[in-house]
């Protein structure tokens, strides 16, 4: 149904079901009543199933649809291994408490009902659920168990904590221990379990590969582009026709550079550079990727569902097929590509002075790396002597990305430089190397070219007021902000806070006064918490991080659907202007653009973030019974969370804390002894030994090592020194 339409009726039958006379029915009631066709029977469904969605109104145990109370929400609700959950509604910042009693067979993902519950103690909102809107998952991946007459799977997502009983004849031949995908057929109850069937074995979970798999699958990840996709890129060219440059202006002859890490393959963005006078001449220049991905196209649906490319430890699981994301679409040295570019005149302050944004033909001189542009600005003769006649440019980029860099950290851009994990694998599979990844010159050149020309094609169509997906970042909630006031003044540190809100620079600010102190972890890791995820949306409300107003992802087509949208209105805009219509077509499908690329970055950045988990609990392997320096990088109510120098990060229970009862005591954020009074505090370092790993739960246990006593000397210490007094014949010291 179309929205607008949805929403009319969706306003007709609220205020029928709100009215005095309305008496609860059910929906064939409903449909009796309000004397509904057959063939709008679907019209209907979707209007009170939007409606619930809302939390405008309720279904109760009968069946029958009635106005919810003003205690009663909508939200997502996120299992725990435990039992318990929590539902997370939103726009609001503190979810949920849903006790395990209360859960109503709710499992991890489903859109539930809440009821909040008055008048309950402490700080954080407890609720009993009341009703499931919409179940979300109907696949999961876990390990199959195979008992005589029947099979069940234990779930490798620990939030979905509930088994699921197999019958015998859905096993698929599956044996224990199999990898296995399973649809489930019914969500059982508070007393019975759900029920699946095996879809898919994925392998033993000993087989190299199948561990990977297993989170790919868990997450829904598409594996391969359905058939009709790859018969639609069948009719795209292997190289750029010729009768396409027509109308575009032809930067060929300009030296263009792409500099990218060395095993990059999808390559979207190139440079030109020069200087007249005080003015810099920057162009970023991006694939035309919305040239082959036509919009309502099988491969455009496709691109839409994915949102995203996911980078894992071993693989890409690409957004666009490698044939564009690796070929024509790619700005591959030697070739003629097409292109959106942004020009830019740059003054020497920083300052956009100038720009013009249109579809160009370019050819790369040369694809560089970033280890290649780093040493190149650190003087390598041979390295120097391989690129000269682009060497000159190279500096120059140097020398205005400082620029730019500076003009940003003035108005308060904050910048987290907490070190990524490098994973090293081994051809079946397990890692060798884990190790801080951290970013060099030519990184943060690329990264500063960026986001001018995201910035400035933001702050462009913005003031044109076309339809557009931008990039926001919301204001950090007051209440975290007042928090983290508080805790800086233990250490002599302020922040000003101006009508219950925050100026990035204030953050920024402090951020750069710890820098090399003990604190500077245990602060940076709060300031982040005390941020809002960045999110895509219709509507330009500024990015806080990055102290902006104007903010929006241009720069890689290849690998995000948002920047393919805007390219395609950008060209549509040149070319002929966006009317009334297509400003309408427009406005009514980037709302659910914005929200499915959200949507789809996150279930990337969990998968990711899950892949690492994996790669590095089994990595610790190697090393139970040894022993390394750490910082305390988390405290819960169930333990210390210590991250070592590889960025690892494993966790001592609070049971394994033996020399005392422990507590904590979230005002501080440390862990307090109740009879010692022995603190430990975020930020702070420990010596910690390598416990156990569980690869499963992708979870490394550390215990605390103390430090014994410089003059505490252990037996065999003690026997030494006798000898020695017996040899010499005087007084060991």
């Amino acid at each position: 149904m179309d929205k607008v339409l949805l929403e009319a009726k969706k306003e007709l039958v609220y205020s029928y079901i709100s009215s005095k006379e309305y008496r609860p029915l059910k929906f064939k009631e409903m449909m009796i009543t309000l004397q509904v066709p057959k063939k709008e029977k679907g019209d209907l469904r979707e209007v009170l199933e939007s409606l619930v969605a809302d939390g405008k109104i309720t279904i109760d145990v009968k069946g029958k649809f009635k106005v919810s109370d003003e205690n009663m929400l909508v939200g997502t609700y996120i299992g725990n291994s435990r039992g318990f959950g929590f539902v997370e509604v939103e726009g609001e910042d503190q979810d949920i408490f849903i006790p395990e009693n209360a859960t109503k067979g709710a499992l991890h993902n489903d859109i539930v009902q809440v009821k909040v519950l008055e008048g309950r103690s402490g700080k954080r909102r407890e609720g009993v659920i009341v009703g499931i809107v919409e179940r979300k998952t109907d696949e999961v991946v876990g390990t199959f168990a195979k008992s005589k007459n029947f099979g069940f799977v234990v779930t490798d997502n620990k939030k979905f904590n509930r088994d699921i009983y197999i019958p015998k004849e859905f096993t698929k031949g599956a044996v224990t221990g199999h990898k296995v995908v399973v649809k489930i057929t019914n969500y059982g109850s508070k007393e019975k379990k759900p029920e699946g069937r095996v879809v898919e074995i994925l392998g033993h979970i000993n087989d190299p590969g199948v561990d990977i798999m297993s989170i790919v699958k868990g997450y829904g990840l598409p594996t391969e582009f359905p058939g009709p996709v790859m018969k639609y890129i069948d009719n795209i060219p292997e190289e750029v026709d010729p009768k396409e440059y027509s109308g575009r202006v032809d930067i060929r002859d300009i030296d263009t550079v792409t500099i990218d890490g060395e095993d990059a393959k999808d390559l979207d963005d190139a440079i030109t550079l020069s200087k007249e006078g005080d003015i810099y001449k920057l162009g970023v220049h991006i694939a035309d990727v919305s040239n082959y991905v036509k919009e309502g196209s099988v491969l455009d649906e496709e691109a839409l569902k994915r949102g995203t490319s996911v980078y894992l430890v071993d693989r890409v699981i690409p957004m666009l097929p490698h044939k564009l994301s690796n070929g024509i679409c790619s700005l591959n040295a030697g070739v003629d590509r097409l292109a959106l570019s942004c020009f830019m005149d740059i003054d020497s302050k920083g300052n956009v002075v100038g720009h013009r944004i249109c579809e160009t033909v370019l050819n790369v001189t040369r694809r560089m790396s970033y280890n290649s542009v780093q040493k190149i600005l650190d003087g390598d003769e041979e390295e120097c002597k391989e690129y000269e006649p682009l060497v000159p440019m190279f500096h120059l980029m140097k020398e205005l990305a400082d620029i730019l860099r500076e003009k940003r950290r003035k108005r308060g851009s904050i910048d987290f430089d907490f070190p990524e994990s490098k994973i090293i694998l081994d051809e079946k599979g397990r890692p060798i190397e884990v190790k801080a990844y951290e970013r060099n010159s030519a990184t943060k050149i690329i990264e500063d070219f960026m986001l001018i020309a995201n910035e400035t094609v933001a702050e462009d169509y913005f003031w044109q007021e076309i339809p557009f997906v931008y990039r926001t970042h919301e204001n950090p909630d007051p209440e975290k902000i007042q928090k983290l006031g508080i805790f800086i003044n233990n250490f002599g540190h302020t922040i000003r806070i101006g009508q219950d809100e925050v100026h990035p620079k204030e953050l920024q600010k402090l951020l750069k006064k710890i820098e090399g102190t003990a604190e500077e972890p245990l602060i940076s890791r709060l300031t982040l918490r005390s941020m809002k995820q960045a999110k895509y949306t219709v509507s330009n409300d500024g990015h806080f991080g990055l102290a902006t107003q104007y903010y929006c992802h241009f720069t890689s087509p290849i690998r995000r659907y948002p920047d393919l949208q805007i390219h395609r209105i950008i060209k549509e805009n040149l070319r002929k202007g966006i009317s009334d219509k297509r400003a309408n077509h427009y406005n009514r499908i980037l709302p659910e653009v914005a929200s499915q690329s959200s949507a789809m970055e996150r279930r990337a950045d969990e998968a990711e973030r899950d892949v690492e988990k994996l790669k590095k609990a089994q990595y610790m392997k190697k090393f139970i019974g040894e022993q390394f320096e750490g910082v305390i990088s988390g405290i819960t109510t169930w333990g210390l969370y210590v991250e070592l120098p590889n960025t690892i990060e494993g966790m001592v229970k609070v049971t394994n804390l033996r020399d005392d009862y422990y507590f904590y005591d979230e005002e501080s954020y440390t862990m307090i002894g109740e009879h010692t009074k022995k603190t430990y505090k975020l930020g702070q370092k420990v010596m910690i030994e390598v416990m156990g790993v569980d690869s499963l739960a992708r979870t490394i246990d550390f215990e605390l090592v103390e430090e014994e006593p410089e003059d505490d000397w252990d037996e065999d210490e003690i026997m030494s020194k006798v000898k020695e007094y017996d040899a010499n014949g005087e007084t060991a010291e």
